[in-house]
């Protein structure tokens, strides 16, 4: 809503619901030859580049549409419902308060309709859901969403259950669940560089050595590879990160006899067309004269 809204009030021609049917009819014209694509070019850019120049200073602070809820009854101070940097939240303190408490919100919450007893709730996060193994085990909301931690493992909540809501039982069998799907997908590990492991992907087995991974050869055993037979893999197939070298350009067709010259017109127009599109989309700031699509 955020994103939208900004660009309502400074973009208002670009998200306009003709913009797309005028610049599709404008391409046609320059396909067919009727319109000088510099022409269409110009029209569009010299009122949008001058728009993003007076976008640029504007503070995220500015377009952060914030929403009081009211005043929490345990510390006396606001709570306010905002969009922060991993997505939108509630604070207990105003800007200046050094002491701020925040939750996020969960998902298919918003700015726009929770209230303060919903804000409540979820400052109740993080939440003692019970005991397993004689460890603690809480629920709360994360970056990528609602958590259970156990014995410093986390496991993620998913969109089946609430964290204000998961019962110890639940927890304890999701728990239980991701151990033995870790323990699926660990083969095996060496003792000589415990940082090399041999896993089961989504696309089978695979040898992982730090954050890289490496492919097995069709005609060995992912059980029954050595750390020697490994660390030949690894040097064979090198750092799969490091970039791959550029082939060479392919060498240019001999020129056509003069019969096709109304066909490579008809091209290169398509082309422009194609190119006026992709650059109409960018949303960077062209210099007209030097813009390499156009060149």
């Amino acid at each position: 809503m955020v994103v939208n809204d900004f660009l309502v009030e400074h973009f208002p021609n670009v998200i306009d619901f003709s913009f797309t049917a005028k610049v599709e009819k404008e391409f046609d014209q320059i396909a067919q030859g009727l319109q000088p694509w510099e022409e269409m070019i110009q029209n569009f850019y010299g009122n949008f580049h001058t728009k993003v120049e007076l976008t640029e200073n504007i503070k995220r602070t500015d377009v952060n549409s914030s929403k009081e809820l009211g005043i929490d009854p345990k510390t006396g101070k606001v709570i306010i419902a905002r969009l922060g940097k991993f997505g939108p939240l509630v604070q207990i303190g105003d800007a200046e308060d050094e002491e701020k408490q925040f939750a996020s919100l969960l998902k298919g919450q918003f700015i726009e309709s929770i209230t303060l007893e919903d804000a409540l709730e979820l400052f109740k996060l993080p939440r003692d859901v019970g005991m397993f193994e004689d460890k603690k085990i809480v629920a709360a909301i994360g970056r990528f969403g609602p958590y259970i931690r156990h014995d410093s493992k986390f496991v993620s909540l998913g969109k089946e259950y609430d964290p204000l809501s998961v019962s110890e039982e639940v927890a304890i069998q999701l728990i239980k669940d991701k151990r033995e799907a870790d323990a699926k997908k660990h083969i095996k590990s060496f003792d000589e560089n415990p940082d090399i492991q041999v896993l089961n992907g989504r696309w089978g087995p695979f040898i992982k050595m730090g954050k890289s991974n490496f492919k097995i050869p069709k005609d060995k055993e992912a059980e029954s590879l050595t750390y020697e037979e490994v660390m030949k893999i690894i040097e064979t197939q090198g750092d799969p990160k490091k970039a791959k070298p550029k082939k060479a350009p392919a060498k240019k067709a001999p020129a056509k006899k003069k019969t096709e010259t109304k066909k490579k017109a008809e091209t290169k127009t398509k082309n422009k067309k194609r190119q006026v599109y992709t650059c109409l989309f960018c949303f960077i700031k062209p210099k007209l004269n030097k813009h390499p699509h156009f060149l």
